[in-house]
């Protein structure tokens, strides 16, 4: 049974790819698709034509933002992915399993985890596939991989609360344009407000937990410890810098003319970000244009589909095309390793 894994999980990885590759078209496709005549054409024309269309397409959308917008853009995408494998990082400090991984490992692997579980959509899944394979490669159980993968997924909804929390005490003006979109949003500035700072309390309560070192949760032999303050203190960090840098691309790549400010856009993410978390649409196609086009009313809805292009183009596809590559070499000298061994085993 053991060779027979050893031996599936290299095919697993190749699947991966062509069903990335085939994703990352699509998306292409999606993009271009907006406009309804660009849309016949797709739907007439074949595969190179097709992709003659979207490149045309997307080049005259990106072509009206600066070289500026790009360049912060760009440096916004270091920032949020290097804080992505900050996660993995405070994960494994609070595994006690930090040494002997090194930083250059944790961040290929999370790259490769969240350009997958980003555009994929099943995050749990497709993340902790890569991190199963990954980390216990590195020699962690499947038990500790279990807990590193819910700890990262928990500071991302952390450093969402945190920053949610902040941005309806100071703009709690910003859900009453979704209220088209649902009657849920549609709430007082005063209740906005108050739904802010019971947010913050709830920061200000896990922390505590964290400072008075509550025991730990036991399910028959499995054990959840308690985040240790140390970790807490980076959790702080890492998540709302991952989270700003992300908002920071789409920000940058708004034009000046009509631009609400860094705190709406951020809270515009945050929110039309984690309804696409929730309803599992990959990209959070639809729904983010919905929110931004809501929340700014005064920005052209061009000028809005062009940001949000150029996030999904550096925030998801890029780096989807980029992780093709890591995960083919990875299998790859997996699967050397496995006939390696095979060739050393003497015949009985």
């Amino acid at each position: 049974m053991k060779r027979i894994l050893d031996f599936f999980w290299p095919a697993l990885g190749l699947v991966a790819v062509v069903w990335s590759v085939k994703l990352l078209f699509e998306k292409l496709e999606l993009e271009a698709a907006t406009d309804g005549r660009v849309s016949a054409a797709l739907d007439a024309g074949g595969l190179w034509s097709d992709i003659k269309i979207i490149a045309t397409v997307i080049g005259t959308k990106l072509a009206n933002i600066p070289v500026q917008g790009y360049v912060m853009a760009g440096l916004c995408t270091l920032v949020a992915y290097a804080a992505l494998a900050w996660y993995d990082r405070i994960a494994l400090i609070h595994l006690k399993r930090e040494r002997g991984i090194s930083f250059v490992f944790i961040a290929l692997c999370s790259f490769v985890t969240y350009a997958l579980s980003h555009n994929i959509g099943a995050t749990v899944f497709s993340g902790g596939m890569v991190r199963y394979r990954a980390y216990t490669a590195k020699g962690l159980t499947a038990g500790e991989v279990a807990i590193l993968v819910a700890l990262c997924s928990y500071t991302f909804a952390f450093g969402t609360i945190l920053l949610l929390a902040l941005v309806l005490i100071g703009e709690p003006q910003i859900l009453q344009p979704l209220g088209r979109l649902s009657s849920w949003f549609s709430i007082s500035e005063l209740s906005a407000r108050l739904i802010g700072f019971a947010l913050l309390g709830f920061c200000a309560l896990y922390t505590i937990g964290a400072w008075l070192q509550l025991p730990p949760l036991r399910f028959r032999s499995f054990e959840l410890k308690y985040p240790r303050l140390n970790v807490v203190a980076r959790q702080y960090v890492a998540a709302p810098l991952e989270l700003i840098g992300a908002a920071g691309i789409i920000y940058f790549a708004l034009p000046e003319q009509g631009n609400p400010g860094f705190f709406i856009v951020l809270g515009a993410f945050l929110l039309s970000f984690s309804a696409g978390l929730l309803s599992q649409v990959p990209g959070g196609v639809g729904v983010m244009e919905a929110v931004f086009l809501a929340i700014m009313p005064g920005m052209p809805a061009t000028a809005v589909f062009a940001a949000l292009l150029v996030w999904r183009l550096f925030y998801l596809i890029l780096p989807l095309a980029l992780s093709l590559p890591v995960i083919l070499f990875f299998e790859k000298s997996q699967l050397a390793k496995v006939v390696h061994l095979d060739t050393k085993t003497p015949a009985p």
